[in-house]
């Protein structure tokens, strides 16, 4: 049997066209979530018409920081050890999927072994090569990678990294975003329930622990915000851990008294991109946007110090290290890192799903 274990809405995002071709060629999958993001994750089943999860390992309020996710950490665990029977539907010789980065990834990978399981790493071989870099991203992939018997990696340079590891790699070419994107842009036309503004604009997303979860970083982060605001119209993207930072650290108020920078809600995954492909460029410290932003040939500047994705940068993707010269350097030339949204008749998720078919 196929299992795929999934906690975080991005996860969910990438997972869902694998997900969604299972369904569609009738092959029964079991999947499991644990629970570390709930808010929005029903808007996405509706996005790609996906069932619900089969089991819950937990269904309490989203998992935000890094304590909370220690101790869910554990108790998931010993739930698993516990009812590793009924969770993995009496399966001996199935493989467990895996997605990406995060602590439900390694989660997940641990759930497999230790049900005997062999687990399969999606999104595998990405590395910044920084432990702190992203943090505690970085450490969570090279964990996963050592834990993993089948690496899909997105891409040349992603398998060559996997060289020490004793996993098989199976090069998907693109990322599974891919499809994610061919999903929705049909759907684009027909959403209307999004104000899209007149005028030119920017989208700002943040929501990484080096950005946000001191006061210092958020102080750097909100001035390079501000300013770039003094010159661009900006739609900020409430995160909900961002938005916990900024109120408590006083920054709330400031930004709502700016007539440059209109906070906005968090949207399904379809009106996002609808905002993006209507926007001049996207503000980003996240991985999946950076992929998507390539894929859509979108100008993306990236506020961080380093990313384990090679996509787009140089081309539309500028890795702004928090410099000030690079950063009004992109937002003074946005028109020229814009180009035509990718065209490939690769499938990722299909090559994923030809491959676990064989495993099981």
């Amino acid at each position: 049997m196929i299992h795929v274990v999934i906690g975080t809405k991005a996860q969910l995002i990438k997972m869902a066209p694998v997900m969604k071709l299972l369904q569609d060629e009738n092959i029964h999958y079991n999947y499991i979530s644990t629970g570390q993001h709930k808010d929005t994750m029903d808007d996405i089943h509706g996005n790609f018409g996906l069932k619900a999860p089969d089991y819950r390992l937990y269904e309490g309020r989203d998992i935000t920081s890094v304590s909370q996710m220690i101790g869910w950490s554990i108790r998931n665990i010993l739930h698993t050890l516990h009812n590793k029977r009924e969770i993995f539907k009496n399966d001996s010789s199935g493989v467990v999927l895996v997605h990406g980065d995060t602590f439900s990834t390694l989660l997940g990978a641990i759930m497999g072994k230790t049900s005997g399981l062999k687990v399969a790493h999606i999104e595998s071989g990405l590395r910044s090569f920084n432990l702190f870099h992203p943090f505690p991203e970085e450490i969570t992939r090279v964990m996963t990678f050592k834990l993993a018997d089948y690496m899909f990696c997105p891409g040349d340079w992603a398998v060559n990294n996997l060289d020490k590891y004793r996993g098989k790699s199976i090069n998907t070419k693109l990322n599974t975003l891919y499809d994610s994107l061919r999903q929705a842009l049909p759907a684009i036309e027909r959403i209307s329930d999004i104000e899209i503004p007149a005028d030119d604009y920017g989208v700002v997303t943040l929501h990484r622990f080096e950005n946000i979860y001191t006061r210092d970083a958020l102080d750097k982060v909100i001035s390079i915000i501000e300013k770039i605001s003094n010159k661009k119209k900006l739609l900020f993207i409430m995160h909900k851990p961002t938005f916990l930072k900024i109120r408590k650290f006083g920054y709330l108020e400031l930004l709502e008294r700016n007539p440059n920078i209109e906070l906005r809600p968090r949207y399904d995954y379809f009106q996002f991109i609808k905002l993006i492909m209507n926007a001049k460029f996207l503000i980003s410290d996240g991985g999946s946007n950076q992929e998507e932003c390539f894929y859509l040939g979108k100008p993306v500047l990236l506020l961080r110090k380093a990313t384990e994705r090679n996509e787009g940068l140089g081309r539309n993707c500028i890795l702004s290290g928090y410099n000030d010269s690079i950063i009004d350097e992109f937002i003074g030339n946005t028109d020229k890192y814009q180009f035509d949204f990718l065209d490939s008749k690769i499938s990722p998720s299909e090559i994923i799903v030809e491959h676990c078919v064989q495993f099981i």
